[in-house]
C-alpha cells in the first residue's frame, strides 16, 4: 500500500442557467443593445440612434388613435387566386401562411377612429403580410376607407409601408393604383383633407399612387421611399446615386415630402395638422351625414374576381 494514495475527486455538475430568448434587440445602425421592454415603451425607436423598427398595424393604430376609439371595417375581405398563380408554392398557400403568421386577413387594417377627439378614417399597412404588397383586397379596403371619409366628411389618413404591387395578382394588382387614386380625386373635390404617412419602406406601385397624393405628406426618419429600388436605378442609369438617395431626408430636401416626424411625435404632429385642416360640421348636419353613410351598402368593385367576402 502506497504511503500517499491518489486523492479521489467528487464530480460536481453545474446546471447552466438558461437565459430566455427575445429579451434584447440590437440596433442595426449603432449596434446598441436595447432591452425589448424599453424598446416597446419607446414605440420601437432606438433611444440613442433614433432608428425606427417596423411596427405592426395594430400597434401603430394604438399609438396614433385615442384609446378604444378605433372601429375596424371590412374585416371579411380576403383575396382569391383569380389568376391561378403557379410557383414554388401557390398563392392560396402563401395567403394562409401569412394569415397564420400575422393574424390578419390581408396587408391593411382600416376603420374609423379619433385623434384627440378629431374623427378620422384610417388605413394602416402591415409589412409583415407579404411585404404589404398591394393586391385587390388592399386596394379595395383603402378605397372603401376613402369613401367613408367622403361620406362622413372626415379627414383621411393612410399609413403606407409596402414593397409594391402583388405579383400573384398580376394586372389586377396594378388596377388598384387607378382605383385608389380616383377615390382620392373625389375626396379632393370635396376639399376633405388627406394626410399620407410614409414609413420604411414605401415603394413601387403604392408610392406611385395613393402614398404620394396626400395634401400633406409626412415621413418617418430614414424611411426608404421611391418607385424602383436604388440598385435597379443604378444598374439602369449606370451612374452613382447621391448619398442618402431615396431616404426621407433626401426627399424632404428635394420637395417630395412635407415633413419628417419622429414616430414618438407622430400622434401630436397629426393632431396639429388635423386641427389646421379640418373643421367639424355642425351637430345636426353631422348626424344626418352619419345616418346617410350608414344606410349605404358597399359592394366590392370587382366582386367574384379577386375578392371574397
Amino acid at each position: 500500500m502506497a504511503l500517499f494514495s491518489k486523492p479521489k475527486y467528487s464530480t460536481v455538475t453545474v446546471k447552466k442557467k438558461e437565459i430566455p430568448e427575445n429579451l434584447w434587440t440590437k440596433c442595426p445602425i449603432a449596434g446598441e443593445i436595447i432591452y425589448n421592454k424599453q424598446l416597446e415603451e419607446n414605440l420601437f425607436v432606438v433611444p440613442k440612434s433614433g432608428y425606427h423598427f417596423p411596427l405592426s398595424a395594430e400597434y401603430r393604430i394604438n399609438s396614433l388613435l385615442d384609446k378604444d376609439s378605433f372601429q375596424e371595417h371590412d374585416t371579411g375581405l380576403t383575396s382569391v387566386d383569380a389568376l391561378e398563380f403557379k410557383g414554388t408554392s401557390s398563392y392560396p398557400e402563401k395567403l394562409e401562411q401569412n394569415q397564420k403568421k400575422t393574424g390578419l386577413k390581408d396587408a391593411v387594417v382600416s376603420g374609423i377612429g379619433r385623434i384627440e377627439n378629431i374623427p378620422v378614417s384610417i388605413a394602416v399597412m402591415d409589412f409583415r403580410f407579404l411585404g404589404a404588397s398591394m393586391g385587390s383586397v388592399v386596394g379595395e379596403k383603402i378605397t372603401r376607407a376613402i369613401e367613408r371619409a367622403l361620406d362622413l366628411k372626415i379627414p383621411m389618413i393612410i399609413v403606407s409601408s409596402s414593397g409594391g404591387a402583388r405579383m400573384y395578382e398580376g394586372i389586377l394588382s396594378l388596377m388598384q393604383m387607378a382605383k385608389t387614386s380616383a377615390a382620392l380625386a373625389r375626396l379632393a373635390e370635396q376639399k376633405i383633407p388627406y394626410i399620407s404617412v410614409l414609413t420604411n419602406p414605401t415603394m413601387a406601385g403604392v408610392m406611385a399612387s395613393f402614398a404620394s397624393l396626400g395634401d400633406v405628406i409626412v415621413a418617418e426618419p430614414g424611411a426608404l421611399i421611391g418607385f424602383a429600388g436604388p440598385r435597379v436605378i443604378k444598374e439602369t442609369t449606370h451612374q452613382d446615386l447621391p448619398k442618402g438617395f431615396q431616404r426621407s431626408e433626401f426627399l424632404l430636401e428635394h420637395g417630395l415630402i412635407d415633413q419628417i416626424v419622429d414616430r414618438r411625435e407622430m400622434r401630436k404632429g397629426l393632431h396639429a395638422l388635423l386641427s389646421a385642416l379640418y373643421r367639424k360640421p355642425t351637430a345636426s348636419k353631422k348626424s344626418e351625414e352619419v345616418k346617410t353613410a350608414s344606410s349605404k351598402q358597399r359592394t366590392p368593385s370587382i366582386k367574384g374576381l379577386a375578392l371574397s367576402q
